[in-house]
């Protein structure tokens, strides 16, 4: 029998609070791009990307969306931000774009919903996910630089977008699953183990370590601020960040919460799969979503190979953060938080996976 509520929030009933299979059935979370709408993010590329403009430096101003501005920022408000988590825009012709026209595309469409933050300590403000061969044993090593399953987790940002340029010859499936969800059945299910993901816990930067910061930072996963329920999590963080002898050990039960909030996030009554196409630009609320990507075989032509931009964004009109977050986000203020940034960080956005 589990033990009694103590001290939690209250059950969500939220938007956020969604099962995959439910969600299935659901198209109101694909937004189509009209060809009039994809002529007017045409029209803004072209103009940058004849003069290779610093993709980087591109402000809202530089990427005028008369009609599509409006609507996205609306509808990423409404349905990201405060709604069920994410959405997945679809019709972007990278076809028949240059790289330099996919980059400066998906920055410009990124400016109209947020500030584009640094992923990486080389100050990347356009990310590559491909397999760069890289060995996910290595403490180092981001996982999205290699083939292998992501698993479950948020980034440090208030939204993270991807915009996909090539598929993998199979595998490389996105996957969504509601953190709403996962604490609203741990509270229901074993409330005793819930309670210790309110607690601090060390996960690991991977070597990316701001100026003055450990090489871990210590947030709950869940965390409840003005009425709001955000988390923050990498399971595989949380345990690599044990190799350091000063970080706090995790204790029994604390592993077994985690190993219950694993689960619940691999469960299929509660997870999404998403297929992507080329063109499709997928944009997800890291404070209510985790986020995952299954393991892929890609082609042998390294022209074919799986590739995909990627996007932080720090959202103008995102929800409060606890000040605990500014550990690992830099500051709480809203517009102006996430990323990572290390001595001599220059941002820039680099037109290759390096």
């Amino acid at each position: 029998m589990s033990a009694p509520v103590l001290d939690l929030p209250p059950e969500q009933t939220a938007p956020a609070a969604w099962y995959g299979p439910d969600m299935a059935k659901r198209t109101d979370w694909l937004m189509m791009l009209s060809p009039a709408e994809v002529r007017e993010i045409e029209l803004a590329t072209r103009a940058l990307a004849a003069r290779e403009a610093d993709i980087a430096a591109i402000t809202v101003g530089d990427f005028p969306l008369p009609t599509l501005a409006a609507k996205l920022k609306a509808r990423v408000r409404d349905e990201v931000l405060d709604g069920r988590g994410f959405l997945l825009m679809r019709g972007l012709p990278v076809e028949r774009w240059t790289m330099r026209e996919a980059a400066t595309a998906f920055f410009g469409l990124g400016t109209h919903l947020g500030s584009a933050r640094s992923q990486n300590a080389k100050g990347h403000v356009l990310g590559h996910v491909k397999d760069l061969g890289l060995d996910v044993n290595d403490p180092n090593v981001r996982i999205y630089q290699t083939h292998e399953r992501q698993t479950y987790h948020t980034d440090s940002c208030d939204i993270v977008g991807l915009l996909c340029l090539r598929t993998a010859r199979s595998g490389g499936l996105s996957a969504l699953v509601s953190s709403t969800t996962i604490f609203n059945e741990m509270r229901r299910r074993r409330p005793d183990l819930l309670t210790l993901l309110f607690e601090p816990i060390a996960t690991d930067r991977r070597g990316e370590i701001p100026a003055g910061q450990k090489p871990y930072f210590e947030i709950p996963v869940f965390n409840w601020h003005r009425g709001l329920l955000s988390a923050i999590y990498q399971r595989q963080y949380i345990d690599s960040a044990q190799r350091f002898p000063e970080a706090p050990r995790l204790a029994a039960r604390q592993v077994e919460a985690l190993d219950m909030f694993d689960s619940l996030a691999n469960d299929p009554k509660l997870h999404l799969f998403m297929e992507f196409a080329p063109g499709d630009v997928q944009l997800v609320h890291n404070h209510t979503m985790l986020h995952d990507r299954t393991s892929f075989i890609d082609w042998p032509d390294p022209a074919r190979r799986r590739h995909l931009l990627r996007l932080w964004l720090a959202a103008s009109d995102a929800r409060p953060l606890p000040e605990v977050f500014a550990q690992r986000y830099g500051s709480v203020a809203i517009g102006d938080r996430g990323g990572i940034i290390v001595r001599g960080t220059k941002l820039n956005a680099p037109l290759a996976a390096i």
